[in-house]
Protein backbone atom coordinates (compact mmCIF):
# COMPACT_ATOMS: atom_id res chain seq x y z
CA UNK A 1 0.00 0.00 0.00
CA UNK A 2 1.40 3.86 -0.32
CA UNK A 3 -0.10 6.82 0.09
CA UNK A 4 -0.81 7.66 -3.33
CA UNK A 5 -4.10 8.05 -2.84
CA UNK A 6 -5.72 11.32 -2.67
CA UNK A 7 -8.62 12.72 -0.60
CA UNK A 8 -10.63 14.56 -2.96
CA UNK A 9 -12.66 17.92 -2.11
CA UNK A 10 -16.31 17.82 -3.31
CA UNK A 11 -17.45 19.85 -6.43
CA UNK A 12 -18.59 23.29 -5.19
CA UNK A 13 -15.84 23.71 -2.39
CA UNK A 14 -13.77 26.56 -1.63
CA UNK A 15 -10.69 25.42 -2.01
CA UNK A 16 -9.80 24.46 -5.91
CA UNK A 17 -8.17 21.43 -6.58
CA UNK A 18 -4.50 20.84 -7.39
CA UNK A 19 -2.60 18.06 -9.65
CA UNK A 20 -4.69 15.17 -9.71
CA UNK A 21 -6.63 15.96 -7.04
CA UNK A 22 -10.20 16.01 -8.66
CA UNK A 23 -13.70 14.99 -6.45
CA UNK A 24 -14.44 11.06 -7.43
CA UNK A 25 -17.80 12.42 -8.42
CA UNK A 26 -16.65 15.00 -10.96
CA UNK A 27 -14.59 12.80 -13.29
CA UNK A 28 -17.63 11.10 -14.03
CA UNK A 29 -18.49 14.95 -15.77
CA UNK A 30 -15.27 16.10 -16.74
CA UNK A 31 -12.19 15.52 -19.44
CA UNK A 32 -9.12 13.17 -17.90
CA UNK A 33 -6.23 15.24 -17.56
CA UNK A 34 -3.67 14.30 -20.42
CA UNK A 35 -1.06 11.95 -20.15
CA UNK A 36 1.93 10.06 -21.38
CA UNK A 37 -0.34 8.50 -24.27
CA UNK A 38 -1.75 11.78 -25.27
CA UNK A 39 -5.08 13.57 -24.98
CA UNK A 40 -8.37 11.92 -25.23
CA UNK A 41 -10.11 13.27 -27.76
CA UNK A 42 -13.73 15.07 -26.30
CA UNK A 43 -16.98 13.57 -26.51
CA UNK A 44 -18.26 16.46 -28.83
CA UNK A 45 -15.87 15.28 -31.34
CA UNK A 46 -17.86 12.17 -32.04
CA UNK A 47 -21.19 12.47 -33.30
CA UNK A 48 -24.51 11.50 -31.85
CA UNK A 49 -25.17 8.67 -34.57
CA UNK A 50 -21.59 7.65 -33.66
CA UNK A 51 -22.16 7.65 -30.11
CA UNK A 52 -25.05 5.76 -30.04
CA UNK A 53 -23.35 3.47 -31.98
CA UNK A 54 -21.33 2.88 -30.14
CA UNK A 55 -22.93 2.69 -26.94
CA UNK A 56 -25.20 -0.34 -28.66
CA UNK A 57 -22.30 -2.05 -29.58
CA UNK A 58 -20.62 -2.00 -25.83
CA UNK A 59 -24.65 -2.94 -24.87
CA UNK A 60 -24.60 -6.17 -27.44
CA UNK A 61 -21.02 -7.10 -26.04
CA UNK A 62 -22.70 -7.48 -23.19
CA UNK A 63 -25.36 -9.57 -23.70
CA UNK A 64 -22.78 -12.39 -24.40
CA UNK A 65 -21.01 -12.54 -21.57
CA UNK A 66 -23.04 -15.15 -19.57
CA UNK A 67 -25.12 -17.29 -21.93
CA UNK A 68 -21.56 -19.95 -21.75
CA UNK A 69 -22.63 -20.08 -18.17
CA UNK A 70 -26.29 -20.18 -18.02
CA UNK A 71 -27.11 -22.45 -21.39
CA UNK A 72 -24.95 -25.48 -20.25
CA UNK A 73 -27.00 -25.34 -17.22
CA UNK A 74 -30.55 -25.05 -18.44
CA UNK A 75 -29.80 -28.97 -20.25
CA UNK A 76 -27.06 -30.15 -18.27
CA UNK A 77 -29.40 -33.18 -17.34
CA UNK A 78 -29.53 -33.97 -20.84
CA UNK A 79 -25.98 -33.23 -21.65
CA UNK A 80 -24.64 -35.70 -19.03
CA UNK A 81 -27.24 -38.28 -20.44
CA UNK A 82 -26.12 -37.70 -23.97
CA UNK A 83 -22.52 -37.38 -23.16
CA UNK A 84 -22.06 -39.42 -19.77
CA UNK A 85 -20.23 -36.83 -18.41
CA UNK A 86 -19.49 -37.52 -14.62
CA UNK A 87 -20.29 -35.72 -11.16
CA UNK A 88 -16.48 -34.64 -11.32
CA UNK A 89 -16.84 -33.55 -14.64
CA UNK A 90 -19.97 -31.01 -13.94
CA UNK A 91 -17.85 -29.79 -11.38
CA UNK A 92 -15.28 -28.93 -13.41
CA UNK A 93 -17.39 -27.05 -15.81
CA UNK A 94 -19.34 -25.32 -13.75
CA UNK A 95 -16.25 -23.81 -11.53
CA UNK A 96 -13.39 -23.77 -14.18
CA UNK A 97 -15.81 -20.64 -16.23
CA UNK A 98 -15.44 -18.44 -13.34
CA UNK A 99 -12.01 -19.16 -12.67
CA UNK A 100 -10.85 -18.47 -15.58
CA UNK A 101 -11.97 -15.48 -15.45
CA UNK A 102 -9.49 -14.41 -13.17
CA UNK A 103 -6.62 -16.39 -15.28
CA UNK A 104 -7.29 -14.73 -18.36
CA UNK A 105 -8.56 -11.00 -17.15
CA UNK A 106 -4.41 -9.59 -16.52
CA UNK A 107 -4.11 -10.47 -20.58
CA UNK A 108 -6.56 -7.63 -21.26
CA UNK A 109 -4.46 -4.66 -20.72
CA UNK A 110 -1.45 -5.88 -22.63
CA UNK A 111 -3.69 -6.69 -25.23
CA UNK A 112 -5.46 -2.92 -25.14
CA UNK A 113 -2.04 -1.64 -25.27
CA UNK A 114 -0.86 -3.31 -28.14
CA UNK A 115 -4.04 -3.19 -30.25
CA UNK A 116 -6.52 -0.72 -28.39
CA UNK A 117 -9.47 -1.44 -26.33
CA UNK A 118 -12.32 -2.16 -28.94
CA UNK A 119 -10.13 -4.10 -31.34
CA UNK A 120 -9.89 -6.11 -28.39
CA UNK A 121 -13.21 -6.42 -27.91
CA UNK A 122 -13.80 -7.29 -31.58
CA UNK A 123 -11.24 -10.44 -30.92
CA UNK A 124 -13.06 -11.62 -27.97
CA UNK A 125 -16.51 -12.09 -29.70
CA UNK A 126 -14.55 -13.68 -32.47
CA UNK A 127 -13.01 -16.00 -29.87
CA UNK A 128 -16.44 -16.59 -28.17
CA UNK A 129 -18.01 -17.32 -31.77
CA UNK A 130 -15.14 -20.30 -31.62
CA UNK A 131 -15.34 -21.00 -28.14
CA UNK A 132 -19.05 -21.49 -27.91
CA UNK A 133 -19.17 -23.89 -31.21
CA UNK A 134 -16.45 -26.10 -29.71
CA UNK A 135 -18.21 -26.81 -26.86
CA UNK A 136 -21.07 -27.70 -28.85
CA UNK A 137 -19.34 -30.32 -30.76
CA UNK A 138 -20.62 -34.08 -30.29
CA UNK A 139 -17.89 -35.62 -27.82
CA UNK A 140 -14.64 -37.30 -29.39
CA UNK A 141 -14.41 -41.18 -28.20
CA UNK A 142 -14.76 -41.53 -24.32
CA UNK A 143 -13.94 -38.16 -23.63
CA UNK A 144 -17.42 -36.10 -23.00
CA UNK A 145 -14.99 -33.52 -21.61
CA UNK A 146 -13.11 -32.73 -24.14
CA UNK A 147 -14.41 -30.63 -26.63
CA UNK A 148 -16.65 -28.93 -23.68
CA UNK A 149 -14.05 -28.13 -21.44
CA UNK A 150 -11.73 -26.68 -24.49
CA UNK A 151 -14.89 -24.15 -26.23
CA UNK A 152 -15.25 -23.20 -22.38
CA UNK A 153 -11.91 -22.44 -22.13
CA UNK A 154 -11.93 -20.63 -25.25
CA UNK A 155 -15.12 -18.71 -24.19
CA UNK A 156 -13.43 -17.74 -21.28
CA UNK A 157 -11.04 -15.95 -22.36
CA UNK A 158 -13.02 -14.17 -24.36
CA UNK A 159 -15.29 -13.12 -21.67
CA UNK A 160 -12.35 -12.39 -19.53
CA UNK A 161 -11.33 -9.73 -21.78
CA UNK A 162 -14.57 -8.38 -22.53
CA UNK A 163 -15.09 -8.07 -18.77
CA UNK A 164 -12.02 -5.94 -18.36
CA UNK A 165 -12.22 -3.80 -21.35
CA UNK A 166 -15.76 -2.85 -21.22
CA UNK A 167 -14.76 -0.63 -18.01
CA UNK A 168 -12.13 1.40 -19.42
CA UNK A 169 -14.23 2.02 -22.85
CA UNK A 170 -17.16 3.48 -20.54
CA UNK A 171 -14.33 5.60 -19.26
CA UNK A 172 -12.88 6.79 -22.55
CA UNK A 173 -15.91 7.20 -24.82
CA UNK A 174 -18.55 7.90 -22.49
CA UNK A 175 -17.44 9.40 -19.42
CA UNK A 176 -19.65 12.30 -19.55
CA UNK A 177 -21.97 9.39 -18.91
CA UNK A 178 -20.81 7.50 -16.45
CA UNK A 179 -23.74 6.00 -14.25
CA UNK A 180 -26.24 5.63 -17.43
CA UNK A 181 -23.39 3.16 -19.45
CA UNK A 182 -22.24 1.45 -16.44
CA UNK A 183 -26.20 0.53 -15.43
CA UNK A 184 -26.70 -0.39 -19.26
CA UNK A 185 -24.25 -2.59 -19.61
CA UNK A 186 -23.73 -4.47 -16.29
CA UNK A 187 -28.16 -4.87 -16.17
CA UNK A 188 -27.22 -6.69 -20.47
CA UNK A 189 -24.52 -8.79 -18.40
CA UNK A 190 -27.12 -10.04 -15.94
CA UNK A 191 -29.99 -10.11 -19.00
CA UNK A 192 -27.67 -12.46 -20.92
CA UNK A 193 -27.65 -14.86 -17.82
CA UNK A 194 -31.30 -14.71 -17.91
CA UNK A 195 -31.31 -15.35 -21.88
CA UNK A 196 -29.41 -18.23 -21.41
CA UNK A 197 -31.07 -19.85 -19.16
CA UNK A 198 -34.55 -19.30 -20.56
CA UNK A 199 -33.90 -19.65 -24.03
CA UNK A 200 -31.55 -22.78 -24.67
CA UNK A 201 -33.98 -25.54 -23.37
CA UNK A 202 -36.63 -24.60 -25.86
CA UNK A 203 -33.81 -24.76 -28.35
CA UNK A 204 -32.91 -28.33 -27.55
CA UNK A 205 -36.81 -29.28 -27.83
CA UNK A 206 -37.35 -27.94 -30.93
CA UNK A 207 -33.84 -28.69 -32.80
CA UNK A 208 -33.96 -32.51 -30.33
CA UNK A 209 -29.90 -32.11 -30.51
CA UNK A 210 -28.09 -30.67 -27.40
CA UNK A 211 -25.12 -29.64 -29.91
CA UNK A 212 -27.40 -27.28 -31.95
CA UNK A 213 -28.79 -25.72 -28.85
CA UNK A 214 -25.30 -25.34 -26.73
CA UNK A 215 -24.15 -24.05 -30.71
CA UNK A 216 -27.04 -21.60 -31.67
CA UNK A 217 -25.08 -19.29 -28.82
CA UNK A 218 -22.11 -19.05 -30.95
CA UNK A 219 -24.11 -16.47 -33.70
CA UNK A 220 -25.11 -13.66 -31.49
CA UNK A 221 -21.09 -13.49 -30.36
CA UNK A 222 -20.34 -13.78 -34.37
CA UNK A 223 -23.41 -10.57 -35.08
CA UNK A 224 -21.58 -8.89 -32.86
CA UNK A 225 -18.28 -9.25 -34.09
CA UNK A 226 -19.67 -7.97 -37.77
CA UNK A 227 -20.79 -5.05 -36.22
CA UNK A 228 -17.68 -4.26 -34.50
CA UNK A 229 -15.79 -3.87 -38.14
CA UNK A 230 -16.79 -0.19 -38.61
CA UNK A 231 -15.90 0.35 -35.09
CA UNK A 232 -12.27 -1.06 -35.18
CA UNK A 233 -11.95 0.41 -38.33
CA UNK A 234 -12.92 4.15 -37.57
CA UNK A 235 -10.64 3.93 -34.19
CA UNK A 236 -7.70 2.69 -35.66
CA UNK A 237 -5.79 5.70 -35.17
CA UNK A 238 -7.01 6.07 -30.81
CA UNK A 239 -5.98 2.01 -31.11
CA UNK A 240 -3.15 3.22 -28.32
CA UNK A 241 -4.55 5.94 -26.87
CA UNK A 242 -5.60 4.77 -22.99
CA UNK A 243 -3.55 2.34 -22.78
CA UNK A 244 -0.07 4.22 -21.67
CA UNK A 245 1.99 1.87 -18.97
CA UNK A 246 3.27 5.21 -17.55
CA UNK A 247 2.68 6.12 -13.94
CA UNK A 248 2.29 4.41 -10.78
CA UNK A 249 0.80 0.65 -10.56
CA UNK A 250 -2.50 0.53 -9.07
CA UNK A 251 -1.16 -2.65 -6.80
CA UNK A 252 0.62 0.05 -4.97
CA UNK A 253 -2.85 1.94 -3.79
CA UNK A 254 -4.78 1.66 -1.16
CA UNK A 255 -7.65 2.57 -2.84
CA UNK A 256 -7.31 0.09 -5.95
CA UNK A 257 -6.80 -2.81 -3.34
CA UNK A 258 -10.00 -1.93 -1.55
CA UNK A 259 -12.00 -2.10 -5.04
CA UNK A 260 -10.52 -5.87 -5.31
CA UNK A 261 -11.34 -6.88 -2.41
CA UNK A 262 -15.01 -5.83 -2.36
CA UNK A 263 -14.95 -7.44 -5.91
CA UNK A 264 -13.82 -10.67 -4.38
CA UNK A 265 -16.61 -10.74 -2.10
CA UNK A 266 -19.26 -10.06 -4.17
CA UNK A 267 -18.28 -12.71 -6.45
CA UNK A 268 -18.63 -15.45 -3.87
CA UNK A 269 -22.29 -14.34 -2.96
CA UNK A 270 -22.57 -13.71 -7.30
CA UNK A 271 -21.94 -17.00 -8.79
CA UNK A 272 -23.79 -19.30 -6.59
CA UNK A 273 -26.71 -17.71 -7.17
CA UNK A 274 -27.10 -19.55 -10.63
CA UNK A 275 -24.95 -22.71 -9.46
CA UNK A 276 -26.69 -23.59 -6.32
CA UNK A 277 -30.02 -20.90 -5.50
CA UNK A 278 -32.24 -23.79 -7.27
CA UNK A 279 -30.61 -26.77 -6.02
CA UNK A 280 -30.66 -25.73 -2.38
CA UNK A 281 -34.78 -24.38 -2.68
CA UNK A 282 -35.28 -28.06 -3.80
CA UNK A 283 -33.55 -29.76 -1.39
CA UNK A 284 -36.07 -27.30 1.27
CA UNK A 285 -39.24 -28.78 -1.05
CA UNK A 286 -39.68 -26.51 -4.17
CA UNK A 287 -40.54 -28.22 -7.04
CA UNK A 288 -38.21 -27.78 -10.26
CA UNK A 289 -40.24 -25.26 -11.99
CA UNK A 290 -41.40 -23.11 -9.10
CA UNK A 291 -37.44 -22.91 -8.08
CA UNK A 292 -36.99 -22.01 -11.83
CA UNK A 293 -39.58 -19.29 -11.71
CA UNK A 294 -37.74 -18.14 -8.26
CA UNK A 295 -34.45 -17.50 -10.35
CA UNK A 296 -36.06 -16.15 -13.10
CA UNK A 297 -37.48 -13.22 -10.51
CA UNK A 298 -33.99 -12.77 -8.72
CA UNK A 299 -32.72 -12.40 -12.52
CA UNK A 300 -35.36 -9.29 -13.26
CA UNK A 301 -34.22 -8.02 -9.90
CA UNK A 302 -31.06 -7.76 -10.65
CA UNK A 303 -30.91 -6.20 -14.06
CA UNK A 304 -32.64 -3.54 -12.16
CA UNK A 305 -30.89 -3.04 -9.55
CA UNK A 306 -28.00 -3.17 -12.10
CA UNK A 307 -29.51 -0.63 -14.50
CA UNK A 308 -30.59 1.82 -10.78
CA UNK A 309 -27.19 1.76 -8.86
CA UNK A 310 -24.76 2.97 -11.10
CA UNK A 311 -27.34 6.39 -12.26
CA UNK A 312 -27.46 6.56 -8.45
CA UNK A 313 -23.39 6.30 -7.62
CA UNK A 314 -22.33 8.86 -9.96
CA UNK A 315 -24.75 11.70 -8.38
CA UNK A 316 -23.29 11.21 -4.85
CA UNK A 317 -20.21 12.17 -3.99
CA UNK A 318 -19.67 8.95 -1.56
CA UNK A 319 -20.77 5.84 -2.61
CA UNK A 320 -19.60 4.05 0.88
CA UNK A 321 -23.50 3.79 2.30
CA UNK A 322 -24.58 2.60 -0.82
CA UNK A 323 -22.01 0.01 -1.35
CA UNK A 324 -22.11 -1.16 2.26
CA UNK A 325 -25.68 -1.30 2.44
CA UNK A 326 -25.98 -3.59 -1.00
CA UNK A 327 -23.40 -5.90 0.33
CA UNK A 328 -25.49 -6.77 3.99
CA UNK A 329 -29.33 -6.83 1.97
CA UNK A 330 -27.28 -9.49 -0.77
CA UNK A 331 -26.08 -11.51 2.57
CA UNK A 332 -29.52 -11.24 4.19
CA UNK A 333 -31.38 -12.13 1.02
CA UNK A 334 -28.71 -15.10 0.71
CA UNK A 335 -29.78 -16.44 4.43
CA UNK A 336 -33.34 -15.96 4.17
CA UNK A 337 -33.53 -18.08 1.26
CA UNK A 338 -31.45 -20.76 2.86
CA UNK A 339 -32.89 -20.62 5.73
CA UNK A 340 -35.62 -18.07 5.89
CA UNK A 341 -39.24 -19.28 5.99
CA UNK A 342 -39.87 -21.26 2.56
CA UNK A 343 -43.45 -19.34 2.08
CA UNK A 344 -41.62 -16.02 1.99
CA UNK A 345 -38.94 -16.71 -0.59
CA UNK A 346 -40.26 -15.09 -3.16
CA UNK A 347 -39.46 -11.95 -1.52
CA UNK A 348 -36.06 -12.75 -0.36
CA UNK A 349 -35.28 -13.92 -3.47
CA UNK A 350 -36.02 -10.25 -5.22
CA UNK A 351 -34.09 -8.80 -1.92
CA UNK A 352 -30.95 -10.80 -3.07
CA UNK A 353 -31.53 -10.04 -6.74
CA UNK A 354 -31.53 -6.08 -5.98
CA UNK A 355 -28.87 -6.48 -3.53
CA UNK A 356 -26.08 -8.49 -5.96
CA UNK A 357 -27.55 -6.72 -9.24
CA UNK A 358 -26.57 -3.86 -7.59
CA UNK A 359 -23.59 -4.87 -5.80
CA UNK A 360 -22.16 -6.25 -8.73
CA UNK A 361 -22.64 -2.97 -11.13
CA UNK A 362 -21.53 -0.43 -8.14
CA UNK A 363 -18.09 -2.68 -7.65
CA UNK A 364 -17.68 -2.19 -11.87
CA UNK A 365 -18.49 1.58 -11.44
CA UNK A 366 -16.05 2.03 -8.37
CA UNK A 367 -13.64 1.49 -11.44
CA UNK A 368 -14.54 4.80 -13.48
CA UNK A 369 -15.13 6.81 -10.26
CA UNK A 370 -11.98 5.95 -8.41
CA UNK A 371 -9.65 6.47 -11.63
CA UNK A 372 -8.32 9.79 -13.02
CA UNK A 373 -7.77 8.28 -16.59
CA UNK A 374 -8.64 5.89 -18.81
CA UNK A 375 -5.57 4.25 -19.12
CA UNK A 376 -5.18 3.51 -15.40
CA UNK A 377 -9.36 2.60 -15.69
CA UNK A 378 -8.00 0.10 -17.42
CA UNK A 379 -5.44 -1.27 -16.02
CA UNK A 380 -7.18 -1.27 -12.02
CA UNK A 381 -10.13 -3.57 -13.95
CA UNK A 382 -7.66 -5.68 -15.29
CA UNK A 383 -6.39 -5.68 -11.34
CA UNK A 384 -9.93 -5.89 -10.13
CA UNK A 385 -11.03 -8.52 -11.97
CA UNK A 386 -8.17 -10.61 -11.86
CA UNK A 387 -8.40 -11.36 -8.40
CA UNK A 388 -12.05 -10.77 -7.69
CA UNK A 389 -13.02 -13.10 -10.28
CA UNK A 390 -9.86 -16.12 -9.44
CA UNK A 391 -10.12 -15.64 -6.00
CA UNK A 392 -14.43 -15.06 -6.11
CA UNK A 393 -14.88 -18.23 -7.75
CA UNK A 394 -13.63 -20.01 -4.27
CA UNK A 395 -17.62 -18.75 -3.57
CA UNK A 396 -19.37 -21.32 -5.65
CA UNK A 397 -16.64 -24.23 -4.97
CA UNK A 398 -17.03 -24.01 -1.20
CA UNK A 399 -20.74 -23.80 -1.44
CA UNK A 400 -20.63 -27.47 -2.81
CA UNK A 401 -17.73 -28.57 -0.33
CA UNK A 402 -19.96 -27.75 2.49
CA UNK A 403 -22.72 -29.14 1.45
CA UNK A 404 -21.25 -32.53 0.15
CA UNK A 405 -19.50 -32.61 3.58
CA UNK A 406 -22.68 -31.97 5.84
CA UNK A 407 -25.62 -32.53 4.33
CA UNK A 408 -26.95 -29.09 5.96
CA UNK A 409 -27.56 -25.73 4.27
CA UNK A 410 -27.03 -23.59 7.51
CA UNK A 411 -23.57 -23.36 7.31
CA UNK A 412 -24.23 -21.86 3.66
CA UNK A 413 -26.25 -19.47 5.19
CA UNK A 414 -22.94 -18.53 7.48
CA UNK A 415 -20.92 -18.61 4.65
CA UNK A 416 -22.80 -15.72 2.91
CA UNK A 417 -23.54 -13.91 5.93
CA UNK A 418 -19.64 -13.34 6.64
CA UNK A 419 -18.59 -12.90 3.20
CA UNK A 420 -21.66 -10.32 2.93
CA UNK A 421 -20.10 -8.38 6.04
CA UNK A 422 -16.71 -8.67 5.14
CA UNK A 423 -17.78 -6.96 1.60
CA UNK A 424 -19.87 -4.41 3.13
CA UNK A 425 -16.60 -2.84 4.98
CA UNK A 426 -14.42 -3.06 2.02
CA UNK A 427 -17.19 -1.34 0.04
CA UNK A 428 -17.19 1.72 2.32
CA UNK A 429 -13.33 1.93 2.36
CA UNK A 430 -13.73 1.78 -1.73
CA UNK A 431 -16.77 4.19 -1.66
CA UNK A 432 -14.95 7.15 0.05
CA UNK A 433 -14.33 9.70 -2.85
CA UNK A 434 -10.99 9.80 -3.22
CA UNK A 435 -8.92 9.11 -6.78
CA UNK A 436 -6.20 6.31 -7.36
CA UNK A 437 -3.03 8.73 -7.84
CA UNK A 438 -1.02 8.32 -10.73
Amino acid sequence: MSTADASTPHPGSSSAPSGPEHDATATAHTAHTPHASGPTPSPAQVSPVSWIYLAVCAILVSLNLRTLYSSLSAILPEVMAATGLSGAGVTVLTTVPVTLLGVFAPLAPVLARRIGAWQVLFVAMLLLTVGMLIRALPPFGSAPLATLLTGTVISGLAIALSNVVLPSIVKQDFRNHIGLMSGLYTTCVAGSAAFGAALTFPALELSGSWNIALGLWALPALAVAGLLIPVILRHRSRAHLATSTSGRSPMTSAIAWQITVMMVFQSMMSFPIFAWLAPILRERGMDGTAAGLVIALNVLLQMSGSLVAPILAVRIRSQSLLNASMALLTGIGWVLCIIGPLEGVWVWAALLGLGQGSLTALALTMISLRSHSTHMALRVSGMMQGLGYGLGSAGTLLVGQILTATGDVTPVATLFAATSLTCAVFGWLAGRPRLIQE
